[in-house]
């Protein structure tokens, strides 16, 4: 059991492969990327030389990083790719080195503002994938012409250092594992098998597992500011992308420009009060899906809201008792079952699939479920896993949040969730065993509210039905900034821009392209 990472939201089905790991569960929790001249005649001088008015104001001993050449190459379809190089440890600047995998979509307009730089969530979510995969449906024709769109995978994520642990044939086999954590054998057997994956993790992945906490990501992302030759960094983040957001504009007040922060992280919480949100918010769209079901012509459930969530928690506590084999042969247990479950409900377009699923649940056959967590989990149906959003995710955290592996905290916490939040609630419970035996401390000592002193205003979005971001966080974000404007959207699923209405869209390409911040408390 862990918290669900804060993943993009998906759009369709389809989507959902890109989107990061449902639930961590009992994990621990290459394309093209080239140094050469830029060919689209917008970014940067023609030397593909940073700007030197930019690098100079590098912090001390950054200048190299900040005026290195950097210059894209043709790359997937249309696009442009680069590697960005930094530093390892920023409290080395002279040691060893990395690189950021950064993919670039050129503004369709003749004459363009900058670059929007685009975190989609996770944490270890791919934002080169993002772009690549989504950037036209995500952003608006408006956005798209006076912007380049930059993807870029965060430290540790897929192209950039990744993290790395376990073998596709190992992931599967981990996620077949059954615990019962609730239990001493249990607890012991989950703690044992975190520490072994930890273990891995360092041997695979080396001395970066240690340095990719957020405000290292937050560094990197200044400098990617600097080598696209914006003297403001223009962004877009999403879910956990608003954390990395809310992190650069506290270290790099004065180089905020346009900043988007949509599916709001209270950086003020701990690990555990996160979780606690989650469930919540989870068992809130639950219901929501519920209600929705039954209005519809073939829904499985029936009698009342109530009744149709008791019998969701009924199939949930029967695969848990007693797993089921899907159709391929691989088994399901109540956390994989979840793991399947929740994915849908980042979408509201999606319950219809949700519907499905537990259609075919109900009358005994798990496939669809499972197949539903394997998006989630990005498992394509060969087997092979397209990415190390689970890994990442987990190794980031650890870094960012302290975490208690104390037995009674954790069994006191799972009586906390179950009472929060009955049907989902314990499958987010014990996610300190994560973090038990990670090999590095926590970076982060301690969670601290936002600080923010730049003169540029920041806009900050929240979905009143949002799953893994309550609407709450978004308007403890917006009065920890302090100068920034609260967009709220009355909608379902994770996050708006995007797949929200059109006032959510026009307030935000108005905010992002001609700068006109929407007024304060804005309900759509």
């Amino acid at each position: 059991m862990s918290t669900p990472p804060l993943t993009p939201r998906p759009r369709s089905l389809a989507a959902v492969v890109r989107a990061a790991g449902a639930m961590a569960a009992v994990l621990l929790l290459t394309s093209c990327s080239f140094l050469g001249l830029s060919r689209d005649g917008n970014q940067g001088n023609a030397t593909g030389q940073a700007d030197p008015s930019i690098a100079a104001a590098a912090p001390e001993g950054l200048e190299d990083f900040y005026s290195q050449k950097v210059v894209w190459e043709p790359c997937e379809d249309k696009m442009q790719c680069a590697k960005v190089k930094v530093p390892l440890d920023y409290a080395k600047p002279d040691g060893a080195t990395i690189e950021i995998a950064a993919l670039k979509m050129p503004s369709t307009g003749g004459k363009k503002q900058g670059s929007l730089l685009v975190n989609p969530g996770g944490p270890g979510a791919s934002g080169y994938d993002f772009v690549k995969d989504a950037g036209f449906s995500n952003f608006s024709d408006k956005v798209r012409a006076n912007y380049d769109l930059i993807g870029f995978d965060p430290r540790g994520v897929k192209r950039s250092a990744p993290v790395t642990c376990l073998t596709d044939k190992e992931r599967d086999e981990a996620r077949e594992k059954i615990y019962a954590p609730e239990t001493d054998a249990g607890l012991a057997t989950l703690l044992a098998d975190n520490k072994a994956i930890a273990q891995k993790c360092a041997q695979k992945t080396g001395p970066v597992l240690g340095h990719i906490d957020t405000v290292s990501a937050a560094k990197d992302l200044d400098v990617l500011r600097a080598v696209v030759n914006d003297a403001k960094l223009n962004y877009a983040g999403f879910s956990y992308g608003t954390f990395l957001g809310s992190t650069y504009a506290s270290l790099f007040p004065d180089n905020v420009g346009r900043m988007l922060l949509d599916g709001a992280i209270d950086p003020s919480l701990g690990a555990e009060e996160l979780t606690l949100g989650q469930a919540k918010a989870f068992g809130k769209a639950l219901r929501a899906y519920v209600e929705h079901c039954m209005q519809q012509e073939r829904c499985p459930l029936s009698g009342t809201v109530d009744d149709g969530v008791q019998q969701i928690s009924d199939v949930i506590q029967s695969v848990t008792a007693a797993p089921r084999a899907a159709q391929d042969g691989r088994v399901v247990g109540g956390n994989t079952f979840v793991s399947g479950l929740i994915v849908p409900l980042y979408a509201n377009e999606n319950w219809p699939a949700l519907t499905q699923a537990l259609e075919a649940a109900m009358q005994g056959d798990v496939s669809l479920m499972l197949r539903l967590a394997d998006l989630g989990a990005n498992r394509s149906s060969n087997g092979k896993y397209t990415s190390n959003t689970t890994f990442a995710f987990s190794a980031i955290n650890c870094l960012d949040y302290p975490m208690t592996s104390d037995p009674a905290a954790m069994r006191a916490e799972e009586q906390r969730l179950r009472e929060a939040s009955p049907t989902l609630g314990y499958f987010f419970a014990y996610g300190g065993t994560n973090c038990a035996n990670w090999p590095y401390k926590n970076v982060r000592t301690a969670p601290a509210p936002a600080e923010y002193t730049g003169s540029s205003p920041i806009v900050v979005v929240g979905t009143t039905g949002d799953p893994a971001t309550p609407v709450e966080w978004a308007g403890a974000l917006s009065k920890q900034l302090g100068n920034s404007s609260l967009l709220t959207w009355k909608g379902q699923g994770h996050t708006a821009y995007g797949r929200a209405n059109r006032c959510i869209r026009d307030a935000v390409d108005s905010y992002l392209v001609d700068g006109k911040e929407p007024a304060d408390n804005t309900v759509c």
